[in-house]
Protein backbone atom coordinates (compact mmCIF):
# COMPACT_ATOMS: atom_id res chain seq x y z
CA UNK A 1 0.00 0.00 0.00
CA UNK A 2 1.17 3.37 -1.14
CA UNK A 3 -0.89 5.66 -0.24
CA UNK A 4 1.20 8.25 1.06
CA UNK A 5 2.72 8.99 -2.47
CA UNK A 6 5.55 7.33 -4.42
CA UNK A 7 8.81 6.58 -3.47
CA UNK A 8 12.11 7.22 -4.70
CA UNK A 9 14.82 4.32 -4.82
CA UNK A 10 17.27 6.30 -2.59
CA UNK A 11 14.06 6.07 0.21
CA UNK A 12 13.25 2.64 -0.29
CA UNK A 13 16.93 1.96 0.41
CA UNK A 14 16.75 3.64 3.27
CA UNK A 15 13.54 2.44 4.44
CA UNK A 16 15.21 -1.46 4.71
CA UNK A 17 18.16 -0.82 6.53
CA UNK A 18 16.44 -0.04 9.94
CA UNK A 19 15.41 -3.85 9.51
CA UNK A 20 18.80 -4.82 10.21
CA UNK A 21 18.21 -3.79 14.23
CA UNK A 22 15.60 -6.95 14.64
CA UNK A 23 17.49 -8.90 12.51
CA UNK A 24 20.48 -9.23 13.97
CA UNK A 25 18.90 -9.30 17.64
CA UNK A 26 17.15 -12.06 16.33
CA UNK A 27 20.18 -13.69 15.39
CA UNK A 28 20.50 -15.21 19.11
CA UNK A 29 17.09 -16.87 18.69
CA UNK A 30 19.04 -18.98 15.60
CA UNK A 31 21.55 -20.71 17.92
CA UNK A 32 19.44 -23.77 18.13
CA UNK A 33 18.47 -23.77 14.13
CA UNK A 34 22.12 -23.27 13.16
CA UNK A 35 23.81 -25.58 14.85
CA UNK A 36 21.61 -28.40 13.38
CA UNK A 37 21.53 -27.20 9.83
CA UNK A 38 25.17 -25.35 9.23
CA UNK A 39 24.51 -24.57 6.01
CA UNK A 40 21.83 -22.33 6.61
CA UNK A 41 24.55 -20.14 8.50
CA UNK A 42 25.71 -19.32 5.13
CA UNK A 43 22.71 -17.56 4.39
CA UNK A 44 23.73 -15.07 7.64
CA UNK A 45 27.51 -14.82 6.23
CA UNK A 46 26.76 -11.42 4.45
CA UNK A 47 25.52 -9.84 7.92
CA UNK A 48 28.92 -10.69 9.32
CA UNK A 49 30.28 -7.12 9.53
CA UNK A 50 26.98 -5.51 10.58
CA UNK A 51 27.09 -8.13 13.54
CA UNK A 52 31.08 -7.01 14.44
CA UNK A 53 29.95 -3.89 14.77
CA UNK A 54 26.76 -3.53 16.44
CA UNK A 55 28.08 -6.25 19.15
CA UNK A 56 30.95 -4.23 19.42
CA UNK A 57 29.24 -1.08 20.66
CA UNK A 58 27.97 -2.93 23.88
CA UNK A 59 24.28 -2.89 25.14
CA UNK A 60 24.72 0.88 26.07
CA UNK A 61 25.63 1.90 22.47
CA UNK A 62 22.95 -0.81 21.01
CA UNK A 63 20.36 1.58 23.35
CA UNK A 64 21.77 4.83 21.85
CA UNK A 65 21.15 3.33 18.32
CA UNK A 66 17.33 2.43 19.63
CA UNK A 67 17.07 5.96 20.81
CA UNK A 68 18.96 7.87 17.87
CA UNK A 69 16.53 5.79 15.40
CA UNK A 70 13.59 6.55 17.37
CA UNK A 71 14.48 10.29 18.24
CA UNK A 72 16.21 11.24 14.98
CA UNK A 73 14.84 9.24 12.53
CA UNK A 74 10.57 8.29 13.25
CA UNK A 75 10.28 11.75 15.25
CA UNK A 76 11.85 13.83 12.31
CA UNK A 77 8.92 14.83 10.10
CA UNK A 78 11.63 16.46 7.29
CA UNK A 79 12.13 12.67 6.64
CA UNK A 80 9.37 10.69 4.11
CA UNK A 81 6.98 9.52 6.10
CA UNK A 82 7.82 5.80 4.30
CA UNK A 83 10.84 5.86 6.08
CA UNK A 84 10.00 6.99 9.24
CA UNK A 85 7.19 4.27 9.13
CA UNK A 86 9.94 1.63 8.20
CA UNK A 87 12.31 2.66 11.25
CA UNK A 88 9.30 2.75 13.21
CA UNK A 89 8.18 -1.05 12.64
CA UNK A 90 11.67 -2.34 13.03
CA UNK A 91 12.22 -0.89 16.31
CA UNK A 92 9.08 -2.36 17.36
CA UNK A 93 9.78 -5.90 15.97
CA UNK A 94 13.16 -5.59 18.29
CA UNK A 95 11.23 -4.61 21.36
CA UNK A 96 8.99 -7.75 20.85
CA UNK A 97 12.31 -9.49 20.32
CA UNK A 98 13.55 -7.98 23.71
CA UNK A 99 10.30 -9.10 25.23
CA UNK A 100 10.75 -13.00 24.06
CA UNK A 101 14.14 -13.10 25.20
CA UNK A 102 12.92 -12.16 28.81
CA UNK A 103 10.63 -14.98 27.96
CA UNK A 104 13.08 -17.40 27.14
CA UNK A 105 15.21 -16.21 30.11
CA UNK A 106 12.59 -16.90 32.82
CA UNK A 107 11.59 -20.86 30.82
CA UNK A 108 15.44 -21.11 31.15
CA UNK A 109 15.11 -21.07 35.06
CA UNK A 110 12.31 -23.64 35.27
CA UNK A 111 14.29 -27.10 35.21
CA UNK A 112 13.98 -29.68 32.27
CA UNK A 113 12.65 -27.18 29.70
CA UNK A 114 15.37 -27.44 27.83
CA UNK A 115 13.16 -29.23 24.72
CA UNK A 116 10.76 -26.34 25.33
CA UNK A 117 13.29 -23.24 24.74
CA UNK A 118 15.15 -24.66 22.22
CA UNK A 119 11.40 -24.90 20.45
CA UNK A 120 10.57 -20.98 21.30
CA UNK A 121 13.72 -20.46 20.17
CA UNK A 122 13.40 -21.82 16.85
CA UNK A 123 9.46 -19.93 16.50
CA UNK A 124 10.93 -16.93 17.56
CA UNK A 125 13.74 -17.17 14.82
CA UNK A 126 11.56 -18.62 12.71
CA UNK A 127 9.09 -15.34 12.87
CA UNK A 128 11.68 -13.17 13.00
CA UNK A 129 13.74 -14.16 9.40
CA UNK A 130 9.51 -14.33 7.96
CA UNK A 131 8.46 -10.62 9.41
CA UNK A 132 12.16 -9.05 9.00
CA UNK A 133 12.33 -10.47 5.15
CA UNK A 134 8.70 -9.78 4.39
CA UNK A 135 8.90 -6.24 5.25
CA UNK A 136 12.32 -5.71 3.54
CA UNK A 137 10.77 -7.21 0.42
CA UNK A 138 7.65 -4.82 0.85
CA UNK A 139 10.07 -1.55 1.14
CA UNK A 140 12.38 -2.63 -1.80
CA UNK A 141 8.98 -2.57 -3.79
CA UNK A 142 7.73 0.69 -2.29
CA UNK A 143 4.70 -0.27 -0.53
CA UNK A 144 4.06 -0.06 3.24
CA UNK A 145 4.76 -3.84 4.73
CA UNK A 146 1.40 -4.28 6.54
CA UNK A 147 2.05 -6.77 9.67
CA UNK A 148 -1.24 -7.45 12.22
CA UNK A 149 -1.31 -5.38 14.96
CA UNK A 150 2.24 -4.05 14.90
CA UNK A 151 1.48 -1.93 11.73
CA UNK A 152 -1.65 -0.42 13.32
CA UNK A 153 0.53 0.65 16.22
CA UNK A 154 3.33 2.17 13.81
CA UNK A 155 0.25 4.30 11.99
CA UNK A 156 -0.59 5.59 15.04
CA UNK A 157 3.12 6.19 16.04
CA UNK A 158 3.70 8.27 12.91
CA UNK A 159 2.14 10.85 11.56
Amino acid sequence: MSWRGSTTVSDRIFATLPYLLPLVDGLVFGSFLLSQFPALAVVFLPLQPVLIIYGSLGQFGQIIVFFALLLLVVRNEKISHFIRFNTMQAILLDIIIFLCSILVRVLGQVPGTGFAIETVANTIFLGVIAAVGYSAIQSLLGRYAEIPAISDAVYMQVR
